[in-house]
């Protein structure tokens, strides 16, 4: 008896120790989403359901080359403007340069317009945007885990955001059908969502949606934040 539990206490001591961490970040110096407290709610229920830990903070102090080595990944939520001091942004760059991974949620690209290296991560900047409509979202990888869940024509309302700076490097998951909708200025090519491959090991994911409330309760959505983090994480 006494070596069964033993061998249980090891077990969960195991599994307690393969858990990943997730580092939630929702500070804004720009516009504000309303719905980050529900998004946070979203991916902490996904963290319970899914065996990740979540930390959530719009602390910017939470960026340091110590606390950052703690996480798994660092998930950007609907942060916008100057979110990072210089000292923050080189321990940020230095967490994701040496196999840190990142995954930004629709105004992660509203956010550090002045820092390049930070643009060429979350992988394009955000110009403006329609009034929230219903759009078509056409998958490009539908055997990629992210999004392989979901139809081949995806129709869902969000805020749909037009975009610069695309870093080419990026391979797109998500393409916006611009004459499913009214506003795009992509001029025929509109990714949505999007991943790359880091030198250094890690990952970098980007979606466009999560603008609305609503968002975080719709399956197929939550279903995709899942499967991005579960992507970034490497799990």
């Amino acid at each position: 008896m006494r070596t069964f539990l033993i061998i249980l206490m090891l077990n969960f001591s195991f599994l307690n120790a393969q858990e990943k961490e997730v580092l939630v970040f929702h500070k804004t110096e720009g516009w504000h989403h309303e719905s980050i407290p529900t998004g946070i709610k979203a991916v902490q229920e996904l963290g319970e359901e899914n065996s990740f830990r979540v930390t959530e903070t719009d602390d910017a102090g939470a960026f340091t080359k110590e606390n950052l080595e703690k996480f798994d990944l660092v998930l950007f939520l609907n942060t916008s403007g100057n979110v990072l001091d210089e000292h923050q942004q080189r321990a940020f760059k230095n967490y994701m340069e040496t196999g840190g991974n990142f995954f930004g949620i629709h105004a992660a690209a509203d956010t550090e317009f002045e820092w390049e290296w930070y643009g060429k991560l979350v992988g394009a900047y955000f110009v403006d945007h329609p009034e929230i409509q219903e759009a078509t979202v056409k998958v490009v990888k539908p055997n990629h885990p992210t999004v392989a869940h979901l139809p081949e024509n995806w129709n869902r309302t969000d805020e749909w955001y037009n975009y610069r700076n695309i870093n080419p490097a990026m391979e797109v998951l998500l393409l916006l059908d611009e004459d499913s909708y009214e506003g795009g200025k992509n001029e025929g090519f509109h990714p949505i969502a999007w991943f790359r491959e880091l030198e250094g090991g890690g990952r970098t994911v980007y979606t466009g949606g999560g603008h609305t409330d609503e968002s975080y309760f719709e399956e197929n959505f939550r279903e995709h934040l899942l499967q991005c983090i579960l992507f970034a994480i490497g799990k």
